[in-house]
């Protein structure tokens, strides 16, 4: 498999929108702004478990939990099983394939060390569950006629930098819960995909639906799936689920994440062959 979820973490491309310049746009912008951050704080705790099929592959499974503010874990089955865990102070790698336990002690930035969490847990999480990042250009206008939604939003934006010059990108959310409907990107070269959502978890309680399986499509041809067989939006892993210790038998090793090698020093995203 590519990758284990369905979107990398250059996530935040962009599309057009004519309407966004004037007032009513700024405003429209401004209601979601605060409308997102509402609805992150109402997803304060949830645990996942599903699968992801990339073309003719076979299904990689995968589990993530978090808790507000910054605890994660993520496992992934192949191709070879293995966990990541961030407890808020240190991070672990549990690789099963090689008996082979990680602590990771960080003497890396503030900055630098939330991007490499974002960069390691984001291939966790499907769409739908965080908040996109939005630009300061990003432009906002209503859509009255998509078929999952009497009213939705479109937020479009061009990513900005030199790895994502030309690229563009355009979100559909539903209006006023902002649960994600799609996700829209064309590439400098032309290349358009998709990620779209085919089927949805609701809770009544809070007031939100995320996604249960999501496809992806590259120039109009299916690529991909992710589908979620467990949605826990309420219950809360205890603090001691994100420091794990290493089981029998493991090799076990401590290293240090700094400025200058976080990259190299650090475990890699989920990926496959």
């Amino acid at each position: 498999m590519r990758a284990l979820l369905l979107l990398p973490l250059l996530c935040v491309l962009a599309c057009r929108s004519s309407s966004s310049g004037s007032g009513e746009g700024a405003e429209l912008m401004a209601q979601v702004r605060e409308r997102l951050a509402a609805r992150d704080a109402k997803l304060v705790n949830y645990q996942l478990e599903g699968t992801q099929k990339e073309g003719d592959s076979l299904s990689a499974g995968f589990t993530f939990a978090y808790r507000a503010p910054q605890k994660m874990r993520g496992t992934v089955s192949q191709p070879a099983a293995r966990t990541v865990s961030w407890d808020g102070k240190h991070l672990y790698e549990q690789v099963d394939g090689s008996k082979q336990f990680t602590t990771f002690n960080s003497e890396v930035s503030a900055e630098k060390l939330s991007a490499f969490l974002t960069e390691i847990f984001t291939p966790f999480v499907p769409e739908g569950f965080r908040a996109p990042l939005l630009l300061r250009s990003t432009k906002a206008r209503r859509i009255s006629d998509h078929p999952q939604a009497k009213e939705a939003v479109e937020l479009s934006m061009a990513l900005e930098g030199e790895a994502g010059a030309g690229t563009e990108v355009t979100y559909v959310l539903r209006w006023p819960t902002l649960d994600f409907l799609a996700r829209r990107t064309r590439a400098a070269d032309g290349t358009q995909a998709e990620v779209r959502m085919e089927e949805e978890h609701c809770d009544a309680a809070l007031g939100l639906c995320v996604p249960r399986r999501l496809t992806r499509h590259v120039a109009g041809a299916r690529q991909a799936e992710t589908v979620l067989t467990r949605v826990d939006l309420k219950t809360p892993l205890p603090n001691d689920a994100f420091t794990p210790t290493a089981p029998e038998g493991y090799s076990v090793q401590t290293r240090t994440l700094v400025d200058s090698t976080t990259q190299e020093s650090g475990p890699k995203p989920p990926t496959g062959g």
